[in-house]
């Protein structure tokens, strides 16, 4: 039927076929069916108001480009192409699910079903989709290769609309495309075909789309179209959307009927669009004066002057950051973020951090910014797997609603513009927002086969990502970043870097990820400068030369040294050993104790911390009585018990703020690794165990970090920019190997070459910033292992090699899990989709985490009661049929506990959840431990093979 015959015909007749609005679309929870015909139309409409509210121009324009059509063209064909999405669902395994609506489609002579089709149900309506459509815009003058499926433009998108339920199917084959009914009996004959082609006409006609693409979108484009279908279809989807829209009876789809109805769904959607706070942000403010409400530093003026110019000649990139911790380089990466975003069109950002803790801290950061740079649509999501949990609102509640899937919490209380609420907390709706706070791994998914990978991808490709602490991670999760940093390449998403201390190997892998996927092939040779930052431009290809930028604090990092023997975990009442770790953290903190002043115990795993913090209050019994003489800091606590004394711990050691500044009271803090980043704390002395040169550095990064002046430190710690760091050396003729209570948590020869460095640096002291860069490559030299002699020698080769290799097979894990590159897509959206045998979602899922698990303990009182505090005041929720309320739930997920997986093996299996307590996410996989009294405020149960106990230095097992 040809475009004039249908644009002066009678509207939804093809052939004598008329229009059958008894095909349903849409019918749980609303109060009657839903026609087909409007859904798509619906879908198409929002999709419009979507092409307008989110995308930008460049984007707009490139799509255009793309399918060679003009602008307006483009926006009525990808829209209509929206509404395509659902016409699978003219066929008889979909219809049948409706068994009273579908009995006189059934009886309906003009509809052939082949025996058993109705029964059909794996054959889906998405995949009925992608099966009818490449036929249907073939038929419509898309460009077709009947030799070569994937290169059909209606192939392409025949396959993208086919995936909106978040997997793409495989290309296919020229003989499955030409006897679609075949090879799949569940697409039905007669009627069915007939009707999915008066559909396709008459959205065709309603929406304007006459249109044809003379090419096909390149991948990234096609990734931003496929994740779009989906939003426009999960909105019109809402059934707050449908019920006011339903027909009234007798409604038959007629062309009245349906441009009235095309017509009443463009009106309404941009309130639906509106409503979902998925509008872009501006980054109106060009100058750091306005951003923020003090002078630049060294580092940050040095972008102000010369990062602009830069940006205006060879349009946007990627900024790498490398400075001290306590530098300015989250103001420095946010005033880049501003630049890049403006040049780029952006409609927002994503900060990226490597915990839940170091998330939280900087959302507080990023809304301040948003709130003084930003115009526009400023919803901002908090986003990480317990990210529900820590919403802001004035009344400290937890903004958890009905139904909501724990990927996103409202950022503010209502009174503030910079928020995000409704419809943008739901599942996998977080990147959406055009702001984001949140873990790495939120953005990572994005390249993992996981289902809806594309709506990730979508929500990265029009934003400004910042990665901080980009040393941060281990091989398998850089590999993956190195697999998104070629994504965003492909999409030109500007990207900033930040670290403290970055390998210049590991530097020139992340830029010339990104570079590869902006089509630049030349490896960028890029040397990091230390402090200083580099720009790569997405268009042009060049790399700025790395510029050296001054510190305002140049540093004697004055590095003890201090060879021990291992007995951290000693009971309390041991003798101390002469030479031990036990003897020497006395004589270190003696001073904190005796004249006043802060510390920082750093320990290498929860058990030792636990134990160290007991040893400590043995020796200083005065310090310990004094409150927050000692404090503990690790992950091992509830959610909400470690909150709390982080908070503690921010307001003892944080920044001075405009007050005047006096000599603290003695106060020691053991803790663990989670103080090493992005915890803006400042202590007068810090003491680490043996740790990688770079992890000793961000912990120094903790000493002396704030200026207080002689009146805010103690006598021993006077001179400010000489900050003392104390390691405790496992390592020493004698015993050759760190201790066996660190397992795996640090590479062997990682800490050789480190006590090596330490022995000869440093007497001398390390200068900060100059020394740094050298000293995080120095220890990754192949020549290093010339340094040494005999069997040590041999020994560290050996240990390298097993490093390298245990790097090669997480690389390779990383390699086979992730999706491709988008230059190996090659027109298969599949690809995208696709995992290799034995690759699982609970290994896509779990991966990240490594071995851990989670536990809930409750408390069983004296008098029967269960209760999920110890104190016996918060009674275990029944729940009920629709599970724990949100004010239950958030309860119970503020007393979970990460634990270490091996605790967890061999357990009950009657542990489990409560049926009654419903599937939220935040309750999978816990474990709960039922614990009893142990006296001395301690609870104690036994779980397989371990006995756990919880106390006041949080949970332990034996």
């Amino acid at each position: 039927m040809s475009v004039g015959m249908l644009k002066h015909g009678e509207a939804g007749v093809l052939g004598g076929c008329v229009l059958d609005a008894r095909l349903w679309g849409k019918e749980s929870g609303l109060s009657s069916p839903y026609p087909l015909v409007c859904h798509l139309l619906d879908t198409s409409a929002v999709f419009r108001e979507l092409w307008d509210a989110v995308l930008s121009s460049r984007t707009r324009s490139a799509l255009a480009c793309a399918l060679g059509l003009s602008v307006e063209e483009a926006r009525s064909v990808v829209s209509f192409w929206a509404g395509l999405h659902d016409i699978g669902k003219i066929t008889p395994p979909f219809q049948a699910q409706a068994p009273g609506i579908y009995e006189p489609v059934r009886d309906d002579p003009e509809y052939v079903n082949a025996p058993g089709a109705e029964g059909e149900r794996g054959f889906r309506h998405e995949l009925a989709s992608h099966w009818s459509l490449c036929n249907l815009l073939a038929e419509a003058g898309y460009p077709d290769d009947e030799r070569l499926v994937r290169r059909s433009v209606s192939h392409q998108v025949a396959q993208l609309l086919g995936g909106h339920h978040g997997v793409f199917g495989p290309v296919l084959k020229g003989k499955e495309v030409r006897r679609a009914s075949d090879y799949n009996p569940g697409l039905g004959r007669g009627g069915w075909a007939d009707q999915r082609q008066v559909h396709f006409e008459e959205l065709r006609r309603a929406t304007g789309a006459f249109a044809v693409p003379q090419g096909g979108l390149p991948v990234g484009l096609a990734v931003v179209v496929a994740g779009l279908v989906v939003v426009a279809d999960w909105l019109a989807s809402q059934t707050s959307v449908i019920e006011p829209r339903i027909p009234d009876s007798g409604w038959s789809g007629t062309q009245a009927e349906v441009d009235a109805h095309w017509q009443g769904a463009v009106k309404a959607a941009a309130e639906v669009v509106r409503a979902a706070r998925l509008g872009r942000a501006e980054f109106s403010a060009g100058d750091f004066g306005a951003m923020f409400p003090f002078a630049p530093n060294s580092l940050q003026r040095d972008l102000v002057e010369h990062l602009p110019a830069l940006i205006d000649e060879h349009g946007p990139g990627l900024v790498l950051v490398t400075a001290p911790t306590g530098d300015g380089k989250t103001e420095a990466a946010l005033f880049a973020s501003s630049l890049l975003g403006r040049a780029a069109g952006a409609r927002g950002l994503y900060f990226a951090l490597p915990t839940m803790a170091t998330a939280d801290a900087m959302l507080p950061r990023v809304k301040a910014f948003a709130s003084r740079a930003l115009s526009g649509e400023r919803a901002l999501m908090l986003l990480h797997s317990m990210a529900w949990l820590s919403a802001s609102g004035g009344d400290g509640g937890a903004g958890v609603s009905e139904g909501q899937s724990g990927d996103g919490a409202i950022s503010a209380g209502q009174e503030t513009v910079v928020e995000a609420d409704g419809w943008l907390r739901g599942a996998k709706r977080g990147l959406l927002a055009p702001l984001g706070v949140g873990t790495i791994d939120q953005a990572l998914g994005a390249v993992l086969p996981l289902r809806y990978n594309v709506l990730r991808l979508l929500g990265l490709s029009d934003k400004v990502f910042v990665v901080d602490e980009a040393h941060a991670y281990g091989p398998w999760m850089h590999q993956l970043l190195v697999r998104l940093l070629e994504w965003l390449g492909e999409m030109r998403a500007p990207v900033v870097l930040l670290s403290a201390t970055l390998t210049g190997r590991t530097a020139g892998s992340l830029v010339d990820a990104y570079r590869r996927g902006a089509g630049i092939r030349e490896p960028s040779g890029v040397v990091p400068r230390y402090p200083g930052w580099l720009f790569a431009s997405a268009a042009s290809g060049v790399v700025s030369p790395a510029r050296g930028t001054r510190t305002d604090r140049v540093r004697t990092l004055r590095v003890s040294r201090r060879p021990v023997a291992w007995d951290a975990l000693e009971s309390v009442g041991a003798p101390v050993l002469k030479g031990g770790r036990r003897e020497v953290l006395r004589e270190v903190l003696a001073p904190v104790a005796a004249g006043g002043g802060t510390a920082l115990v750093c320990c290498t795993t929860v058990a030792e911390a636990q134990q160290t913090y007991r040893d400590v209050c043995a020796a200083f019994p005065e310090l310990a009585a004094s409150s927050g003489g000692v404090r503990l800091l690790h992950s091992r606590y509830p959610a909400d018990e470690r909150a709390r004394i982080t908070a503690e711990c921010e307001a003892a050691y944080g920044k001075p703020g405009g007050k005047p500044v006096s000599v603290r009271p003695s106060s020691v803090l053991v803790a663990t690794q989670v103080v090493e980043q992005s915890l803006d704390f400042d202590f007068d002395l810090v003491v680490s165990d043996l740790a990688p040169i770079a992890q000793l550095l961000q912990r120094a990064g903790r000493g002396r970090r704030h200026r207080r002046g002689r009146l805010g430190r103690p006598a021993w710690a006077a001179v400010e920019d000489e900050p003392a760091l104390v390691v405790l050396d496992p390592l020493t003729a004698e015993t050759p190997r760190p201790p066996r209570s660190w397992g795996a948590v640090y590479d062997v020869g990682l800490l050789v070459r480190t006590s090596r460095i330490l022995q000869e640096r440093a007497p001398g002291g390390i200068a900060v910033p100059d020394d740094v860069q050298r000293l995080v490559d120095e220890v990754y030299e192949e020549g290093f292992v010339d340094r040494l002699e005999g069997a040590a020698r041999e020994e560290l080769v050996r240990l390298d090699e097993e490093r390298l290799a245990g790097e090669a097979a997480e690389r390779h894990l990383a390699a086979w899990t992730s999706v491709c590159s988008p230059a190996d897509v090659k027109g298969d959206l599949s690809r995208l989709s696709a995992r290799e045998a034995g690759v699982t979602q609970e290994l896509l899922t779990t991966r990240l985490g490594a071995d851990s698990g989670r536990v809930l303990c409750l408390y069983q009182q004296p008098d029967g009661v269960v209760t999920l505090d110890p104190q016996g005041a918060v009674e275990v929720p029944g729940g009920g049929r629709w599970g724990l309320r949100p004010g239950e739930l958030a309860d119970v997920a503020r007393r979970v506990v990460p634990v270490p997986g091996r605790w967890l093996r061999g357990g009950d299996p009657d542990a489990a959840v409560p049926r009654g307590w419903g599937t939220h996410p935040s309750l999978r996989d816990l474990v709960l431990l039922y614990m009893v009294p142990a006296g001395e405020g301690s609870w104690v149960c036994r779980y397989g093979r371990f006995t756990i106990s919880m106390s006041g230095v949080g949970l332990e097992a034996q």
